[in-house]
């Protein structure tokens, strides 16, 4: 037993002698001192040597994973690493992560980490062809393939709202190299991001093209959606939006705009308006919710984050947060008949009187309406209208610069008051579900929200704050639930599908994405 023993002891010594006089690279020290595994430590080295990966290519954050990871399976990560296809990574380091968090949720869902069934990979030769034609970058990482963004040698615009669609049901072993020939048909393309599953390494089914016009947006959808891609699989192609709003729940009720506007914007940057509603009951009072507009989806994806851990209290209230569901802009064919006019960043002095003077000069005006900072002029000639906003928008009135655009079509009252109200019904489900649903600021308590039935007919909501009417439209919001409108759109054709819900997106074919707040999103958008 004793010369077993001993035998062990030899070989476990001998192949240590023999890791130790393996040629190693000048950075294999920089592993060690920095805390690494020895066995990790010379894996990564062995995978220095092969070239596709330098020690400069690894930050911090992926050197402290690699060192708190568990050495098996850090040796797993580091060999899956090895045989990645990395051509196309710019982001090494980052990549790195990627794997070892998908390794994380593998091992967390008992899926093991092998490697059984390999997904179809790319045709990396056509994929090329294409890059050397259009001259355009392909950027991996383990959630996204992104081709351009921008153009090479571009020189306009960055592409605004509506140059994005979004395309879903695309087959799971389908890459640029069919997409890209297939969309650059419709228009310029600014980038395509087909969005990746990390757990099987095929895509998720869905992407998004940007192009660089509106127009060219347009015409993708018009043509491609439900465009049979391969025999018996149709695609669905719709305009896509970034999100850049917010739905926060259960703040305190006696709050005002200024009051939400200075609190929120402790917690997260980029927050440029905060749009709350009056109580039908109680025109002093909110309903209880907000919503939060930020510069860039970027910064609402920063803010959803950050108000979303539960640590964030607002004057004693655990909060709710969710994106909201898109706006829906009105078609071109609609705004070109407009001619109504929205002014803001009005002074108090400058009246209802002084608006028709200045405005009436480029065309008889039907009539003004002015409220709080802001107003609609409405003339009878729409030409007329135009050449007021031309000439008018950024002139200075009453001492204040203000900005005038055409005014949006009205939402339907009802329509919108159902809205607000399965806001509110949402909401405290949700708190219910929290597990009691006593909301815990006093402002919060009281009796039963009432809910008026269809024969009443809505109250007025008049938003006693500038976020109510503040985009530009008669008076009325355009509804942000689609779950007001359950006959509006047929069911989604790719509902069965499953997996991360993409950004915002709207279409005949479906509903809009915006989930029923509280469920898992993308984005997109999120997310997104």
């Amino acid at each position: 037993m004793a010369e077993g023993n001993g035998e062990i002891k030899m070989e476990e010594k001998q192949s240590k002698e023999e890791m130790e006089y393996v040629e190693r690279t000048e950075d294999f020290n920089k592993l060690m001192q920095y805390g690494l595994d020895e066995k990790v430590a010379a894996k990564l080295d062995e995978i220095y040597k092969t070239g596709k990966l330098a020690h400069v290519d690894l930050d911090e954050r992926a050197l402290d994973a690699l060192k708190e990871f568990p050495v098996d399976g850090a040796l797993n990560v580091l060999t899956q690493f090895l045989e990645s296809n990395l051509e196309h990574v710019s982001n090494k380091s980052a990549y790195l992560c990627g794997v070892m968090k998908t390794y994380r949720q593998k091992s967390r869902a008992g899926q093991g980490t092998g490697t059984s069934t390999t997904p179809k990979a790319p045709d990396e030769d056509k994929i090329k062809m294409i890059l050397e034609r259009t001259g355009y970058p392909l950027d991996v990482t383990t959630g996204q393939r992104k081709y351009g963004g921008p153009p090479p040698n571009w020189e306009g615009p960055t592409p605004g709202t509506g140059c994005e669609v979004f395309c879903g049901k695309i087959p799971k072993d389908m890459y640029e190299d069919e997409l890209i020939p297939l969309f650059e048909k419709c228009g310029k393309i600014w980038d395509l991001r087909l969005m990746m599953d990390p757990m099987s390494g095929s895509n998720r089914g869905y992407a998004f093209i940007t192009f660089t016009n509106r127009e060219a947006a347009q015409q993708a959808v018009r043509e491609l959606n439900d465009y049979e891609i391969r025999k018996g699989k149709k695609i669905g192609v719709t305009v896509s939006y970034n999100n850049h709003r917010l739905f926060v729940g259960n703040i305190p009720k006696n709050r005002d705009r200024d009051d939400l506007f200075e609190e929120f914007t402790k917690h997260a940057p980029g927050l440029t308006e905060v749009i709350i509603y009056s109580s039908p009951d109680d025109k002093k009072k909110n309903r209880g919710f907000c919503f939060l507009e930020y510069e860039s989806h970027k910064a609402a994806s920063l803010a959803k984050r950050r108000l979303s851990t539960g640590r964030i209290k607002v004057w004693g209230c655990d909060i709710i947060v969710d994106w909201a569901d898109p706006q829906e802009e009105p078609d071109e064919q609609t705004m070109s008949k407009v001619r109504v006019l929205y002014v803001r960043n009005l002074t108090q002095d400058c009246s209802e009187e002084k608006l028709k003077e200045s405005f009436e000069q480029y065309g008889k005006i039907e009539r003004v309406k002015k409220i709080k900072d802001y107003a609609f002029i409405h003339f009878e000639d729409r030409d007329n209208a135009v050449r007021a906003m031309n000439e008018l928008n950024g002139k200075e009135m009453g001492g204040s610069h203000i900005e005038v655009s055409l005014a949006k079509p009205p939402s339907d009252k009802k329509k919108k008051e159902e809205m607000l109200r399965a806001r509110e019904r949402r909401m405290m489900q949700m708190l219910q579900g929290r597990g009691g649903g006593s909301p815990s600021h006093p402002s919060m308590m009281g009796g039963p929200m009432p809910v008026r039935g269809p024969a009443q007919g809505p109250r007025g909501t008049g938003a006693g704050m500038r976020g109510q009417m503040g985009r530009g439209d008669y008076g009325w919001s355009w509804p942000w639930s689609s779950a007001t409108w359950p006959n509006r759109w047929p069911a989604s054709p790719w509902a069965s599908q499953g997996g991360t819900q993409p950004r915002s997106f709207r279409g005949p074919w479906g509903p809009a994405t915006g989930r029923s707040w509280g469920g898992p999103r993308q984005g997109k958008f999120t997310s997104r």
